[in-house]
């Protein structure tokens, strides 16, 4: 592999602005650090944004970027996956577009870094740290004392997705230590039938029971602003409809993870990581199978 592949920072996607105008902040902040372009590129979804809200330029979707590179003479690439945990996305469609497209491409060559949250690395603590901060702003800025703290994931079909969202809610709990009276994972929904119940307690359930009747900060598994985690979005109105409903409840929601100035400094260990990796073959490794599927946000 050349020393020098093209770099791409990769999202899920999202029908949103703020949330391609998010990927494109870190790829540029990314890229500085690392002294080289680093292009900001979806998976799926994001050539739906208006490009007049993306400052007239349009977004980029993993496949077609891909090819125009070819027309340029570029050969070798390197994703970045801007996901916390082992989605299907980057697991499962990714390297089956990259067969597809390299059947008439045998020059192709893509490595894929790891993603941000490594199951298989307990030690490795970066994302509960930089969670911990933005929930520990949130706790200064509203004057609170010792409240109850839920981290909120979209909820998934896949329990290895879970898995991501139960071990980063522990060792959050670990960060915080005497900052939070409790700390408890939830998710935001879940598919019918006792076979998704692993995304239990959802949050609309969990608000206003016993520990969390007063002061709670929602700690944000989301990376950037979408229909989910974006203001009027999903989870928004969760809260308010829990807050109208429990006397007393008073819910904030931390900052979301890409405002953290930590996430670069992550982001370009995945990227050494990733340029010392193997090529995709068939398949992205992954320590747990399975992953999200790639829905919009």
């Amino acid at each position: 592999m050349t020393l020098n592949p093209c770099t791409l920072l990769v999202d899920n996607g999202s029908h949103r602005a703020e949330s391609t105008l998010s990927l494109r902040r870190i790829a540029e902040s990314l890229g500085s650090q690392l002294g080289r372009e680093v292009h900001p590129v979806s998976l799926l979804h994001s050539t739906k944004v208006d490009p007049g809200d993306l400052g007239g330029i349009p977004a980029q979707i993993f496949e077609p970027f891909l090819k125009k590179q070819r027309e340029n003479g570029e050969n070798s690439f390197l994703v970045v996956p801007f996901f916390f945990g082992h989605s299907a996305a980057i697991y499962e469609y990714l390297p089956q577009r990259v067969r597809e497209i390299g059947g008439g491409w045998p020059e192709l060559e893509v490595r894929v870094a790891p993603s941000m949250v490594k199951l298989d690395e307990p030690e490795d603590v970066r994302v509960a740290r930089i969670l911990g901060d933005l929930v520990a702003r949130k706790i200064e800025e509203e004057g609170l004392v010792r409240p109850a703290v839920t981290l909120v994931d979209h909820g998934t079909p896949r329990v290895a997705v879970n898995k991501v969202r139960n071990h980063v809610a522990n060792q959050l709990a670990e960060v915080l230590k005497d900052k939070a009276s409790v700390v408890e994972a939830s998710s935001m929904e879940r598919r019918e039938g006792d076979e998704y119940a692993f995304n239990e307690p959802l949050l609309e359930n969990l608000l206003g029971q016993e520990k969390f009747e007063r002061d709670v900060v929602l700690s944000m598994l989301f990376i950037s602003p979408g229909r989910h985690a974006g203001p009027g979005g999903d989870i928004a109105q969760i809260r308010q409809e829990a807050e109208k409903e429990h006397e007393g409840l008073r819910t904030f929601g931390s900052d979301l993870f890409a405002t953290h100035p930590g996430v670069v400094n992550l982001l370009a260990e995945r990227f050494a990581e990733g340029l010392a990796g193997v090529p995709v073959a068939g398949e992205v490794p992954a320590p747990e199978a399975g992953g999200e599927r790639h829905e919009r946000t």
